[in-house]
């Protein structure tokens, strides 16, 4: 079989082949790239492989005087720099050692070995770059019937890299047919080894769950995970039952990881999957105003926009209703009377100290009660209202 062009339009891959070519040495890619080609799908990144070893691909690269870079040299990756792009060409390799997260690697001649170590069968298709495709462990037929299945023990390759668990799910949400039953064997082996996540950074597990949730539709692929305990050992408390209805709701809409993370429930996922501080307020402040209940107009005062969206999707998801008539404009109504028309200093010859905090919360109270409407008069009558501070009173300005 063969992929129609092949891969020479990329001019920096031709070097490298080139390179590895007059050196006596393969040059193939693999992975990711042959398997999006093969599926009509974009190839971004081209990762080589080659019977090469690594100190062998660094010579080459200088005598064709291009740039070889040791990134990844203890595992047979040197990235080397052609046509201003860098390309990793990974020397072939088998595993000697592994504790489920690294692996000790001998340098190889032979593609099976190569193979054989790979995660999926949909990964581990080779091709030339002419676009012949090399199939050591049966990957293409896979690929072509959407199945997603371990190359050789799923126990096995999962105990290699208990990440791979979290993959499994990812490329069941991007790769495979819905309507086709997953491998049994795969699932029983990620449920057996879902207690081996905690022994994967979370950083690794946070990049994988923003991509599973960026798929056009996560929502089988996040029900199995959650049958197989994956997801509670990741996401304590979170279900995935208000999903398949929010990516309905979001027709036309670009998937959005974080929405679909807060739709989930559960604990605060700040520390398990290292999210950022944007991150992380954006998921506090969706949760707040899903648990609030606040209604569309007042999601787009408080959240803007797109975040006030969000709220007000998530929130019909979870309670499994309409949305509401006319909410996309109820939500730019309410973002377009944001900020608050009063601010500290129009109160400070009659307000100070805890006093105008809580003068304009009061105002803000009756601006969203009015449904935005009331004057500047009123405002400030509001907020100059003899009142005492209610005990606990946390305040609502944003």
């Amino acid at each position: 079989m063969r992929i129609d062009g092949g891969f020479q339009d990329d001019a920096g891959l031709a070097q490298v082949a080139d390179m590895l070519r007059k050196g006596g040495h393969q040059a193939l890619i693999v992975g990711g790239a042959v398997r999006n080609r093969l599926l009509g799908l974009p190839a971004s990144d081209l990762d080589l492989a080659t019977d090469a070893p690594p100190d062998r691909v660094i010579g080459l690269a200088r005598t064709a005087g291009l740039k070889p870079v040791p990134t990844g040299i203890d595992h047979g990756t040197v990235t080397v720099i052609a046509d201003g792009c860098p390309y990793e060409i990974t020397t072939f390799r088998r595993d000697v050692d592994t504790d489920g997260r690294h692996a000790v690697v001998a340098f190889s001649d032979r593609i099976e070995d190569d193979a054989r170590r790979r995660d999926f069968t949909m990964n581990a298709i080779y091709a030339t770059p002419e676009g012949e495709v090399i199939d050591p462990v049966g990957g293409l037929p896979d690929l072509q019937n959407r199945h997603l299945r371990f190359v050789g023990d799923p126990a096995t390759r999962i105990a290699e890299d208990y990440l791979r668990i979290l993959r499994y799910f990812r490329f069941l949400a991007w790769y495979t047919d819905p309507r086709q039953p997953p491998d049994p064997a795969a699932l029983r082996a990620c449920a057996q080894g879902a207690p081996g996540l905690s022994r994967i950074s979370r950083e690794r597990i946070g990049a994988e769950m923003r991509k599973l949730l960026s798929a056009p539709d996560p929502s089988a692929a996040i029900g199995l995970a959650a049958e197989a305990g994956v997801l509670q050992e990741i996401l304590p408390g979170a279900d995935p039952a208000a999903l398949p209805p929010l990516v309905a709701l979001e027709h036309g809409l670009a998937p959005d990881w974080l929405r679909r993370l807060v739709a989930l429930g559960g604990k605060d996922p700040t520390d398990a999957l290292r999210l950022s501080r944007a991150e992380s307020r954006r998921w506090h402040d969706l949760s707040r105003a899903v648990t609030a209940g606040w209604p569309a107009a007042v999601a787009g005062y408080r959240l803007g926009d797109g975040q006030g969206e969000s709220a007000v999707l998530i929130a019909a998801a979870r309670h499994g209703v309409d949305l509401p008539p006319g909410w996309r404009g109820q939500v730019a109504r309410g973002a377009a009377a944001a900020p608050l028309p009063l601010t500290g200093a129009d109160l400070s010859d009659h307000l100070s100290g805890p006093a105008l905090g809580r003068g304009l919360r009061a105002a803000e109270k009756l601006w969203i009660a009015s449904d935005f409407s009331a004057d500047r008069d009123a405002l400030i009558a509001a907020a100059t209202r003899p009142r005492k501070a209610e005990p606990g009173e946390n305040g609502g300005m944003p």
